[in-house]
C-alpha cells in the first residue's frame, strides 16, 4: 500500500492559494478604482481588475 509520489507541477498548481491571489488582485483593482488620490492608480485599475478576473477563471480549472 504505497502512496503515490506527489507530482511537483501538481503541487504548485493547486487551486486554493492561486484563487486567493486572484481574489486579492481583483480587490486591489477595485480599491485602485475608488481611491481619490492618484490618477495613475485609477488609470491602471481596470487592467488590474481584468487581470485578476482572467486569472481567477484560469485558476478555477486547477485541481484542488
Amino acid at each position: 500500500m504505497s502512496e503515490k509520489p506527489e507530482n511537483k507541477p501538481t503541487r504548485y498548481f493547486q487551486r486554493g492559494p492561486w484563487e486567493n491571489g486572484a481574489t486579492i488582485l481583483i480587490a486591489l483593482g477595485v480599491l485602485m478604482l475608488m481611491q481619490p488620490f492618484s490618477l495613475w492608480l485609477y488609470g491602471w485599475s481596470f487592467a488590474v481588475i481584468l487581470t485578476g478576473t482572467i486569472g481567477f477563471v484560469i485558476v478555477s480549472h486547477f485541481p484542488e
